[in-house]
């Protein structure tokens, strides 16, 4: 596997045009908890959220040459997440689909007493995340994903107004409206970087079948 943390962006996408395929796994690993957010939030679940992952990484492999740099390459990335979540919420005509709850990983190591008071504090993040993922389900889409992008991907308000077309102005409102939401069903006090961890298993899936199509082409 390549040094992912050696190479910019723009130099992975340049060396990926050039025919060095390989490269093209640095972007799966670099932005697929990025794109796991994504679709968490719009509402899909695990397997659906994976099989979107997997299409919008393959749309971005086929589409590379057309990206031309006027906004950040997550950006583009995550607008090709979203046209294929909205596409595939079309498609949907009974009911909505389940919600998984997401394993979280402490990665906490220690003595004997230590692993214990990590574990309280491992099902206490646990629960945290349940209790937060189910309160932002039941937020409107509209506020659901402003605020999925700006407080759990943590893009700006100039892109997420972009990318979702709306004024900047009106992210900052609709991302208001989704925390005074959210206040009725979670604490003052909570941690959005927790919500929908991506665990590295199913980063290697993603990363093995998005990969394993696009070395066979």
């Amino acid at each position: 596997m390549v040094d992912s943390k050696a190479y910019a962006d723009q130099e992975v996408i340049s060396r990926v045009l050039t025919g060095e395929k390989a490269f093209f796994e640095i972007i799966v690993r670099r932005f697929n908890a990025a794109l796991y957010k994504v679709g968490r939030g719009y509402g899909f679940d695990l397997e659906d959220t994976k099989d979107l992952m997997q299409e919008t990484f393959i749309n971005a492999y086929q589409h590379l040459k057309s990206f031309e740099g006027r906004s950040s390459f997550q950006t583009w990335l995550i607008r090709i997440m979203l046209n294929n979540c909205y596409r595939k919420k079309q498609k949907q005509v009974h009911g909505l689909y389940g919600q998984q709850l997401v394993t979280l990983q402490s990665g906490e190591e220690g003595n004997w007493r230590d692993a214990h008071n990590n574990t309280d504090r491992f099902m206490q993040r646990r629960e945290l995340a349940h209790i937060i993922e189910q309160a932002l389900s039941k937020v409107p889409y509209a506020y659901r994903v402003v605020f999925t992008l700006r407080e759990i991907n943590d893009l700006s308000v100039a892109d997420t107004a972009g990318l979702l077309g709306i004024s900047e102005g009106n992210v900052k409102v609709r991302l208001n409206r989704a925390k005074a939401m959210l206040k009725n069903e979670i604490s003052k006090v909570y941690a959005p970087s927790d919500l929908f961890e991506f665990n590295l298993i199913h980063c290697d899936e993603i990363v093995a079948g998005v990969m394993g199509e696009i070395l066979a082409g």
